[in-house]
């Protein structure tokens, strides 16, 4: 008896390599690869959201990829997209600091953890006691002194003088300007007036200290607070000499320490017969 010979159906692809059709009892089914190296658990995760860790996510998907031939992926077409403005979105206040304040915690986390535990008589805990209540203080000093962000509160500082929107501005210098101004041509100070007097001063008061004490005295002095245009001495050294500006030792050391300053301060400028007086106002705090 021969054995009957059938000839198996060769699919012919012309546009390609390999075959072209999908079987029809492989047809509309959904393929998923199988490595024997996979681990076994969960007989089946429709949603993917079994495990809310990503780390125990992905403990049991294939080597070759699990639930892809599920996804869904949507394209957006971007090509008739037109970026106009781009710009930084900054946090939110509450949101400022919170990386480091979760470290910090952590950090803090770790060190009570690693602290060893001891047996406490009376003397140690009321000791112990004692020192929480410290450390407790020392905390709401510190939550008092700093705000949530850990950086000290930020000091409302008012403007001496009020801007108007009517007002002009001709010139306008920040202070990395004139940190880096130098003037060449201006030739070395010389003194042109010497006037004043000073006073006897006592070495006893550099030899102070805790068990060599000494009392202070009241002295009543008179502290004058002269502008420029009101001193004496500059309006005499305007008749005589050729200089065009004018200005006290207060106004111009206020002036050279500007960019050191913290407090807002103004100067008031006055231009009479083409020479420049650098005053104070009498109701500042210069």
């Amino acid at each position: 008896m021969t054995a009957k010979f059938v000839a198996i159906a060769i699919q012919d692809n012309p546009n390609g390599w390999g075959p072209s059709d999908v079987p029809e009892q492989f047809k509309d089914m959904p393929y998923q690869p199988f490595s024997k190296g996979d681990r076994l658990g969960k007989v089946s995760d429709w949603t993917g959201a079994t495990y809310q860790d990503r780390r125990y996510a992905i403990k049991y998907q294939s080597t070759f990829g699990s639930m892809q031939q599920y996804a869904y992926y949507h394209e957006e077409d971007e090509s008739t997209f037109q970026h106009v403005y781009k710009t930084n979105v900054p946090k939110p206040l509450y949101q400022r600091g919170r990386y480091m304040r979760n470290q910090r915690n952590l950090k803090n986390q770790r060190n009570q953890k690693g602290q060893q535990m001891q047996v406490l008589g009376k003397g140690n805990k009321r000791e112990f006691g004692f020192q929480n209540k410290n450390n407790w203080q020392k905390q709401q000093y510190q939550r008092n002194r700093w705000n949530r962000s850990g950086h000290p509160p930020i000091k409302n500082r008012d403007a001496s003088v009020t801007v108007r929107p009517e007002w002009k501005v001709i010139e306008e210098m920040d202070f990395p300007r004139l940190s880096k101004l130098s003037l060449p041509s201006v030739d070395d100070p010389k003194d042109l007036y010497l006037c004043g007097s000073l006073e006897y001063y006592d070495k006893a008061y550099d030899r102070v200290t805790v068990k060599n004490e000494k009392k202070l005295t009241r002295i009543n002095r008179i502290f004058h607070k002269v502008t420029t245009t009101d001193d004496p001495v500059i309006r005499q050294l305007t008749k005589t000499e050729d200089s065009n500006v004018y200005a006290t030792d207060a106004i111009l050391s206020t002036i050279m320490c500007c960019t050191r300053s913290s407090n807002s301060w103004d100067v008031v400028v006055q231009k009479i017969a083409g020479k420049l007086f650098f005053d104070k106002r009498d109701d500042s705090e210069f």
